[in-house]
């Protein structure tokens, strides 16, 4: 427990040490929040089109995607702003960067992703806020079950990404491959999972599973059933179980860059 502690406070000081560098040229920092909210609400536009003729999509209304919207951006932004080297973890093992994090007394994994952070997330966990309060959801039960999606979300994505990249340990340089999936998840996140059928609905349910960051918390938000939450809670914890395996074994295989280095 006295450990549990001891690396809660390590988290939460290299949190507020990102935060505190995003903000150090503050114009630049609130510049780039609000342009990715303004970004996410430009493409959100697509589907306030599409609504204003067509009042349903398979079951679908703008107030689901709505919903839809704001976990899957509020669980991305989360994700790269507390755990922002997760984009760049396959470089970092390519490279023999790890000597850096492995030098520290620190659970490598945890250290290497939560050391830097992408201020964009900021920006889009903002708008994914702003889009859940679109949908109208005010109640204290609905807040609870969006924050509880998000989290699994969250832990969804990341875990995910460590998994993609941690094939750095096995077959070289995933930069590129990572760079794919990642752009699969999000894109795919962002449309209803009723949409697919057959192998594609397999696919993102198993494969890349963007259906974990976007329709079933979203269904879980809107309608409370106890198997969407079931299914996210499932899905977080075998990936979460299975990214710590994979960064593991890896672990064992990973070659010294001799790249032991101070940081500032």
């Amino acid at each position: 427990m006295k450990r549990l502690r001891s690396e809660a406070r390590f988290l939460l000081a290299l949190w507020t040490a990102n935060l505190q560098a995003a903000m150090e040229y503050r114009t630049a920092f609130l510049t780039l929040v609000f342009g990715m909210i303004l970004n996410n609400g430009a493409y959100f536009l697509f589907w306030v089109v599409f609504f204003d003729r067509f009042k349903e999509l398979r079951g679908w209304d703008l107030n689901d995607i709505l919903v839809l919207f704001g976990v899957a951006a509020a669980g991305f932004g989360l994700s790269v702003f507390l755990f922002g080297n997760m984009t760049n973890l396959a470089e970092i093992i390519a490279k023999g960067q790890l000597d850096y994090y492995l030098s520290f007394p620190r659970p490598v994994l945890i250290h290497t992703l939560a050391s830097r952070s992408v201020a964009s997330g900021l920006g889009d966990f903002t708008y994914g806020i702003i889009s859940f309060v679109a949908a109208g959801q005010f109640s204290l039960e609905s807040i609870a079950r969006f924050f509880i999606g998000v989290v699994l979300a969250m832990i969804v994505f990341v875990s995910f990404m460590v998994i993609v990249h941690s094939l750095s340990f096995y077959i070289g340089n995933a930069a590129m491959l990572s760079q794919q999936l990642l752009n699969a998840m999000i894109t795919f996140a962002l449309y209803p999972i009723n949409l697919f059928e057959g192998s594609a609905k397999m696919i993102l349910f198993l494969l890349i599973p963007a259906a974990f960051i976007g329709s079933v918390p979203a269904e879980y938000i809107s309608n409370a059933t106890w198997s969407s939450l079931l299914q996210l809670l499932a899905a977080a914890c075998i990936l979460l179980c299975l990214a710590l395996v994979i960064f593991r074994l890896g672990l064992r295989r990973y070659e010294s860059g001799s790249a032991i280095q101070i940081q500032i």
